[in-house]
């Protein structure tokens, strides 16, 4: 309970280990999610368009709407829930940095958006495929400096 009213964990291995586990995985976590998006839509702005509208002449079916809701779902719940305990985390250990409001409105901003512009772009936006993926991009490299961050404050400290 002493790193609940102090804020130092250096003192509590059991807290130390626990932030560096859960911090890491997250880390993992949004390296994972990036490649199973690549595989799932595409990578690049072609292979996304021809997943989201499919090509006659090529026979390329367009992703099913069912599918792209249940996928949106589950990135926008897993995505919230990954952004809770890593912002969080981060908040603890950099509350005096000034940069800190602004990267956590911006990671969650990036976070939430990112599922509604796909879903956006498949329903008639084509040209918000870019924005979608340099959203997308954005908001896990954001994720991934914030845990670094957080790790070598914990890790290191």
């Amino acid at each position: 309970m002493k790193f609940l009213v102090t804020k130092e964990p250096a003192g509590t291995k059991l807290i130390t280990s626990l932030m560096a586990g859960v911090v890491f995985f997250i880390i993992l976590y949004l390296g994972f999610d990036v490649v199973m998006h690549a595989y799932v839509i595409g990578a690049d702005i072609q292979s996304v368009t021809l997943t989201l509208v499919g090509d006659s002449e090529n026979f390329i079916e367009p992703v099913l709407i069912d599918t792209l809701l249940l996928q949106v779902h589950i990135d926008l719940f897993v995505t919230l829930f990954a952004l809770m305990i890593l912002t969080s985390i981060f908040i603890r250990f950099h509350e005096r940095a000034s940069i800190t409001r602004w990267m956590v409105h911006l990671v969650f901003s990036l976070g939430m958006m990112t599922p509604i512009l796909l879903i956006v772009a498949y329903l008639g936006w084509i040209w918000l495929v870019p924005v979608w993926i340099s959203a997308f991009v954005a908001w896990h490299l954001l994720a991934c400096l914030m845990g670094v961050m957080v790790l070598k404050k914990v890790v290191f400290a």
